[in-house]
């Protein structure tokens, strides 16, 4: 730093091998009470642009922020993919029941929250004769996870006295509704 008034007296007086020396280069200073308009002239202590304690004398350059990351985009999950197999049929006692296994998969990449299965029952004589088809609805059984595999048995029933003596049911169609 150099001295605008003179000497103040806190400073030691130049020894002889520095007066023997040519002066330093120095940036050129603004006059009392005027701001700097070099961005990266040396400052007061702490000023932006100057070396840290002025140690070597010289300037450094303020560093730049880093750029803040952006968040890396992925795609959302594809939805829920949900399919099922045909039924598996057992008898039970009763000819107006029966056990179906139903198989399922969801294939997307969200699981199944809710839906429902119906059951398309059919009414069979004792000839082969269909005599007419009665639908019913459960709950699916839920959640079903992303690339899971699950399956489920009910018992499917229909009144009985629609199923007389000589006749029995086969559930032989599935339909599946669901939601993510």
């Amino acid at each position: 730093m150099v001295p605008l008034d003179g000497p103040t007296g806190d400073a030691d007086p130049p020894s002889t091998d520095e007066a023997s020396q040519p002066p330093a280069t120095k940036p050129p200073t603004a006059a009392a009470g005027t701001a700097r308009d070099t961005p990266d002239a040396p400052d007061s202590a702490g000023a932006p642009g100057a070396s840290p304690s002025g140690a070597d004398g010289g300037t450094t350059v303020p560093e730049r922020p880093s750029p803040t990351p952006t968040p890396s985009r992925t795609a959302p999950p594809a939805p829920a993919d949900l399919s099922w197999g045909d039924p598996a049929r057992k008898d039970t006692d009763q000819r107006w029941c029966e056990k179906v296994t139903v198989a399922f998969h969801n294939t997307g990449g969200t699981a199944v929250r809710s839906g429902t299965v119906t059951f398309g029952t059919h009414i069979i004589g004792a000839l082969g004769i269909d005599w007419g088809t009665r639908e019913s609805a459960v709950d699916l059984p839920v959640p079903i996870g992303p690339g899971a595999r699950t399956d489920h048995t009910w018992t499917v029933c229909v009144d009985a006295w629609r199923v007389p003596l000589g006749m029995h049911i086969e559930t032989r169609d599935v339909s599946v509704r669901w939601n993510e």
